[in-house]
This record gives structure tokens, sequence and C-alpha cells, in this order.
């Protein structure tokens, strides 16, 4: 690791206030496939702290799978900095990886077959991680038991994947996925094959595990249902984070009330995306006029002219 990627490193693990669970920095994944090459990843920059419950969102295309899969050890990056718990994902042998899938991070995937074996109980599947760490058999007797317990499907530990309700299988694989005490539980799109009702039961096992076994959760989701029921929401365009949306709780006249704000995020290199809409609505194209004002900046479509002489009298172009 370079002087400045470990600087970096420590600046945002102290920034916070807490220790970062998750950082990537310019990260970069490019696949090669019949002579062409496509880039996933166009340095991509993210910290999640420990504890933390954040929602990855983007359009098909934007990365953020890709993004998953590398922080899961399932695939590794072309360059950057991708650090998980501590781990250096881009340092890491075929048994330390093998490690690091078993025992730092867990899983879901949105197919319930790529997360249960079907020929085992519900009881059974949460049991096998446990066999494969070499956890002895009275201790993943009790585990087993307090999981599906906590998730609200002990009902169900007798049943093999077929006798379950799709909900009822990813409780189960939520169950599965933080077996072993993972650091950081990863889901990619783990609600994206279920109703509302049942979504909602899926998302509160999530939550369930992050609030009361503490641990780490990035949700990859397309449903706003679920991206807006966490504190963070982060939005991934191009192979870049692109935005956050914040959330917090305000007492108002109307009792308590959850306000979100949206953020473009700025690189360290200086860089946003600017949102598509605002893009649209200026007709912003290929060059744009810039004015440093006290408190802001002003963002102007280029049209000829000195800077500032596009502005609105409403100031509608300028972008605080």
């Amino acid at each position: 690791m370079t002087a400045q990627h470990s600087g970096l490193l420590d600046r945002w693990s102290t920034s916070t206030g807490g220790e970062a669970q998750v950082v990537c920095d310019n990260l970069v994944r490019i696949y090669k496939s019949e002579g062409i090459e496509v880039v996933a990843l166009q340095g991509l920059d993210l910290v999640v702290d420990s504890g933390e419950l954040v929602a990855l969102v983007g359009a098909s295309g934007s990365g953020k799978s890709t993004l998953l899969n590398i922080l899961s050890g399932l695939d590794l990056p072309t360059a950057g900095v991708a650090r998980v718990a501590g781990a250096d994902l881009l340092g890491m042998g075929a048994r330390e990886r093998l490690r690091y899938r078993r025992e730092v991070v867990g899983f879901v995937w949105q197919q319930a077959a790529r997360n249960l074996l079907p020929y085992l109980t519900a009881a059974e599947n949460v049991a096998l991680p446990m066999v494969l760490a070499g956890m002895p058999r009275r201790k993943r007797r009790g585990r087993v038991g307090e999981l599906l317990d906590l998730l609200g499907v002990a009902y169900c530990a007798d049943r093999r994947p077929g006798g379950l309700s799709g909900g009822e299988q990813q409780r189960v694989a939520v169950a599965v996925a933080v077996a072993n005490t993972p650091q950081v539980l990863l889901a990619d799109e783990p609600t994206g094959e279920l109703d509302t009702a049942t979504s909602d039961e899926v998302f509160a096992a999530l939550r369930t595990v992050n609030r009361e076994l503490e641990i780490t959760v990035v949700v990859v989701t397309h449903d706003p249902l679920v991206s807006e029921q966490v504190d963070r929401t982060i939005g991934i365009r191009d192979g870049r984070v692109s935005t956050e949306v914040l959330r917090r709780t305000e007492v108002t006249e109307r009792g308590h009330e959850v306000v979100a704000e949206e953020y473009a995020v700025l690189d360290r290199a200086g860089r946003m995306q600017l949102p598509r809409d605002f893009v649209t609505s200026l007709e912003l194209e290929r060059r744009v006029r810039l004015a440093l004002e006290p408190d802001h900046i002003g963002v102007w479509p280029d049209r000829g002219g000195p800077a500032g002489a596009d502005r609105q009298p409403n100031g509608q172009a300028d972008t605080p």
C-alpha cells in the first residue's frame, strides 16, 4: 500500500468518529471480453462505518453488484484499494480469501436457490457454515436455535427450503449468512423477488442483525421501500459514487419526522457528478461555467459571454 493510500485510510477511519469497516479508494474493475474492455468501476471511493446499515442504489450496469462481489471476495479489483474489517482484498492469497468468506463477511443472494441447499432443513443450512468452521456440535445447536428465533423463523427449523415461502427462505438465508458472526453482511437485492409485505419482513431481519448482533450491513437494492428505511442511501452511477441521501429524525409540531437530504459526493480529486435531472433541466453539455460565491459555487451552461451572464433573475441556474 502506498503512503498516499495509507494516509487516506487513516483519515477516513477517524473522520466520522469511529473506525471504517469498509473502505474503497479509487477502486477500478475492468472486464475484458472478446478484446473489448468494459469498465465497471471507474475509481470508486466508499466508506462505511462500523455498525452502519446502508443501501446501495443505481441503474442496471452502474457497478453496484460488481462492488458487492469485490467486497464479498468473489471478485478481484483491477486497481485501487479495497479493505473490509481491516482485510486487504487485493493482497489476500487463496487460503486467506477462503477464511475471509467464511468468517469476516456474510452474503445473501436475491435467488433463494443460491442461499440454501435444497436437501437440508433450515436448521441444517444454518449449521453448515459452523460445521465448516469447526464449531463444536453442542455450541452449533444452541446458536442455530438462537438465530432462527431471533429472525422469527424458529418454526421452520425442520423444514426444507421447498416447504418455505420466499420470505421465510430469505430470513433463513440471513441466519446462514451471520452464522459465523461476520463483521459485515452483504445482501444483493434480497427483496427483489418478494411482495411488499414480505419485503418488510426480510428487511426487518436485516435490521435486527444490524442492531442486535452489531453487524455492519450493506444492501444493494432497487426497492425504494428498502432504501428509504436506512440512515444512508448511496447512489452509484457509471462506476462511481455519485450521491448520498442522509436521513435523520427531527421533532416537529407534528411529532417525530424523518428528514432526508440528498448530497452530491465530492471525491478526493474534487470531482462530482451532477444529478441527471439538473443537467437536463439546465441543458448542460460538455462545458459549464463556474463562479465562486461567498458561500457556494454557481454553475451555468456555456452559452457564451462572461461567467455568470446566463444567471437567471430567480437564480434557478445557481447551484448552492
